[in-house]
């Protein structure tokens, strides 16, 4: 079983037909989405669009969120003042650009999804969350205790926990006490990436029978001027265009 999952794209949508082709290219037996597809770029509501005309299952951001409840809150954790001014620069731009009906779709997304197989050996779970089965908006860096990570994906029953939300893609591989495997997955940006690599990023899981997984972290080029330019173009903060070169 191939599957690719995608998530962040932040309403870059030169970034997201780049991933789309790529994938499609890659031909997986399925295709998720982990969400925020919207805010900090001008497209918001072409991207939703095209992930709707193309019948991706998707759950809700924290940014997909905020934008369906209409909120001046994106539940962002803004490390700086001057983060803190331009994020509500963005939903408020964010809130004034969706349609009615992007609106609805990102209110009514859901908040996970599981995905269980029985194989061989072992049944196992994929559980695809935006932040962390507790929080919408939990941020799991690599770097994150080892023990809280496996009570984490322990208390949610999932062998498998695939996440977005930091923009800093990785595979950690955790081992129980009775010898059983877990794959802890960030599955990187498509839109706005964090890891100091400007290219749209995406994952690929392939599943075996025997119970083995395999992980990649496709990295697809894309033209970022258009993209920088809108944002340069817009009321957006200048910042935002300048993260996307940087990819901070």
């Amino acid at each position: 079983m191939k599957i690719a999952l995608f998530s962040d794209i932040h309403a870059n949508l030169p970034a997201l037909e780049a991933v789309l082709a790529d994938i499609d290219q890659q031909q997986p037996d399925a295709v998720y989405c982990l969400g925020d597809l919207v805010g900090y770029n001008i497209w918001p509501n072409e991207v939703t669009d095209l992930i709707r005309r193309r019948g991706i299952p998707t759950i809700a951001g924290n940014y997909d969120e905020g934008i369906g409840l209409n909120s001046d809150s994106c539940g962002c954790a803004y490390k700086t003042d001057a983060d803190k001014a331009n994020g509500a620069v963005s939903i408020a731009y964010t809130n004034s650009m969706v349609s009615d009906t992007t609106r609805h779709y990102l209110k009514m997304l859901p908040r996970h999804l599981r995905l269980s197989f029985q194989l061989d050996v072992d049944n196992f779970d994929i559980l695809l969350v935006h932040g962390s089965p507790r929080r919408i908006n939990e941020y799991l860096f690599e770097d994150r205790d080892a023990d809280s990570l496996m009570r984490i994906m322990q208390s949610a029953n999932a062998r498998i926990l695939c996440f977005g939300h930091t923009h800093q893609p990785y595979h950690r591989t955790l081992e129980d006490a009775e010898g059983l495997r877990y794959h802890a997955i960030n599955i990187g940006s498509v839109g706005k990436p964090k890891d100091g690599d400007p290219r749209a990023c995406y994952a690929i899981l392939e599943l075996h029978d025997n119970g083995e997984l395999a992980v990649n972290f496709p990295r697809v080029d894309y033209d970022v001027e258009p993209a920088a330019r809108a944002i340069e173009a817009s009321p957006l903060p200048d910042a935002y265009a300048a993260a996307l070169r940087l990819a901070k």
